[in-house]
Formats: structure tokens, sequence, C-alpha cells
């Protein structure tokens, strides 16, 4: 157990109020999920993004709902103080509002998620709207939208002109009137970033978007530096775990070819007396 206390949803607007930054990570297992739920971070996102970390995926758009259901239902059971976020994929919910409610309350049900995630800004009003009125937390998130990433250009910065940042802060506002308790903003400049958590009462999540947004995301396998010299710029690497598993498997390896594992330490050391066979 760990000694957090897990959020409640009125707690992401408390927490802005009160100007009380906090943390969000990724996972998509019981044993990652276990481990961040043993640690400070208040945050779970269980995002489409398995689609290339877990699965080896190019992109995200041939994640389903299966996949989603598959992997959030471990994290829900292994972070039970921890506020867990379930993404919906490209294809649940662009089709029309019913389709859309239809997923995401499949999505609450099956895995018992705190709330779910969607893309893209006031072309989805609707659809937050009808989710919202179905009784379901809905978080939104805007800038680079990777489920859309070919039509804004491939993941590039966005709102780096005075057009794109005034329709980002634009979409945050009629998010935040839809009903959305927060808004994750991706790969933004950070004068941006910062205008748009002004202008919304709800807190916005920033990853790659600067120092002024509520909340800092990060994906796990990023931060932990498990993926060797790939880093995206935003990314600080806390840590090289690659590196770390990588050097212990290899002395596994060494010790089992030289005959030096296992020792008695490591071996069931019982005298039993063993018939003669033949």
């Amino acid at each position: 157990m760990s000694g957090k206390k897990k959020m409640t949803i009125n707690d992401f607007k408390k927490f802005k109020e009160e100007g009380r930054k906090f943390s969000f990570v990724t996972a998509y297992d019981y044993t990652m999920a276990s481990i961040i739920n043993d640690s400070d971070v208040e945050i779970i996102l269980v995002g489409d993004s398995l689609g290339m970390i877990m699965l080896g995926y190019k992109g995200t758009e041939s994640v389903t709902m299966e996949d989603m259901i598959h992997h959030i239902k471990p994290v829900v059971k292994g972070a039970p103080d921890t506020w867990i976020v379930g993404d919906m994929p490209f294809g649940s919910y662009n089709v029309s509002d019913e389709e859309a409610v239809r997923n995401a309350n499949r999505l609450i049900k099956e895995t018992n998620c705190d709330c779910i995630k969607l893309e893209g800004g006031v072309e989805m009003l609707s659809r937050i709207k009808a989710i919202v009125n179905a009784g379901i937390n809905v978080m939104g998130h805007i800038g680079l939208t990777p489920q859309t990433s070919s039509a804004l250009g491939g993941f590039k910065v966005q709102g780096g002109t005075p057009e794109s940042a005034r329709k980002l802060i634009n979409d945050a506002v009629e998010l935040e009137k839809a009903g959305c308790f927060a808004i994750v903003l991706e790969c933004v400049p950070s004068v941006v970033a910062k205008a748009v958590t002004e202008a919304v009462s709800v807190p916005i999540l920033g990853i790659g978007a600067g120092p002024h947004v509520d909340c800092q995301v990060l994906v796990t396998q990023d931060m932990l530096g498990m993926y060797g010299d790939f880093k995206p710029k935003f990314v600080k690497q806390y840590a090289q775990l690659r590196k770390v598993m990588v050097d212990a498997l290899n002395e596994f390896h060494k010790e089992t070819v030289e005959g030096l594992f296992p020792t008695p330490e490591y071996s069931f050391n019982k005298e039993v007396d063993i018939p003669k066979l033949y």
C-alpha cells in the first residue's frame, strides 16, 4: 500500500485554484502501475501510445478498443491509489455522438478507470458534451494530437503562429465550457501554454509545453531511459534503466554459462535419499 491519497474529480480544480502542481505519467501493465502507485505521482494515463510502446506499431491509429481495455484493466488493479485515465483510441469517437458515448461507457464499465481522454478541439465539442451528459469524466487533449498527427504535418510543435495560438486558447476555453475537467496540452511553445493555462479555470496538463502549466506529463519509458539513445526534446531522463537492465541480463548470462549461478544460496539444499531406479 502506498501512503498517498487518491485524487478526486474535485481535486483537479482545487489544485489549480491553490497553485499546487502535480504530475502525470503513463503505464500499460500491472507491474509498472504498482511501481507508480508506490510513488508520489498522482495520475496515470493508459494511453493509446501503448500501440508503439507495448505492441510495436509505428503509430497509434491501429490501436483498438479491445487493446485499450486489455491494458487499462491491470493498471487499475495495480494502482488503486492513483487516478487512472483511459484513452479513447482512434475511430472510437469520431463517427457520431452515440458511438462516442457507447465506447466511453464501455471503457469505464469494463475497466473501472476514473475518466476517459479524447483528442481534438472545437470540432469535438458535441462528442465531449454527449459523454459528459452521460455522466462520464472527460479529459481533453489539444495541441499535438497524435491520432491525427499526419493532418498536422507530423509530430511537430503546434501553436507557433498567432492564428494557431489563438485557436489553441479558444479550443481550451470551449472544451472547459463543454465539461472537460482537465486538458492535456502537447508540444506547444511555453508562452502559448502559459496563455492557455491562464485562459481557463481547469488544469492544463502539459507534455512538451514548458513550465507554466498546472501539471507535467511524461511517458514513463521515456523519462526512465528505457529507449537507449532515443529522446524527444522535451524529455528529461531521470534514470537510465535500459542500461541497468541490459547489464543485469548480461551478468545473468555470464554467470549461467560459467556455471556460477545458482550457488547454494539460490538452491534448495535438502538432503533426499534417491532410490535406485536401475
